[in-house]
């Protein structure tokens, strides 16, 4: 069993997964299904120190699969003395083309965003 952790998500992770990720959910905040994706992912180990792209991997980032997307990957800085787990950004595994979100739909998320109308 993993050790227990909080899981944050910045606004850039969040912003990435809107862009790049179909919600399941129809939560309009990303960072709630990011948290759940997340925490699923950690509870089954589906945990890696080792960067996707091969190269090295900053000191305390973890890379965790998700289960609902195999091709998505949560990159995460893990304080273990905080128990805290923070997503950054996300990475997706052997992407080839445009992304799977069309921008037309994250472009009306933003406009929405900024007359106060969506978190």
């Amino acid at each position: 069993m993993p050790e227990p952790v909080s899981i944050a998500v910045t606004d850039h992770a969040a912003e990435r997964f809107r862009q790049r990720v179909p919600a399941r959910t129809g939560e309009l905040d990303a960072k709630a299904e990011i948290t759940s994706r997340v925490s699923h992912a950690w509870q089954a180990g589906r945990v890696s120190s080792a960067p996707p792209d091969g190269g090295d991997a900053p000191r305390g980032s973890l890379y965790l699969a998700d289960l609902i997307d195999r091709d998505v990957l949560f990159v995460c800085r893990h304080d273990r003395p905080r128990g805290e787990l923070v997503v950054i950004t996300l990475w997706e595994r052997a992407r080839i083309g445009p992304p799977r979100v069309g921008r037309e739909f994250t472009d009306a998320l933003r406009e929405r965003r900024g007359r106060g109308t969506v978190d």
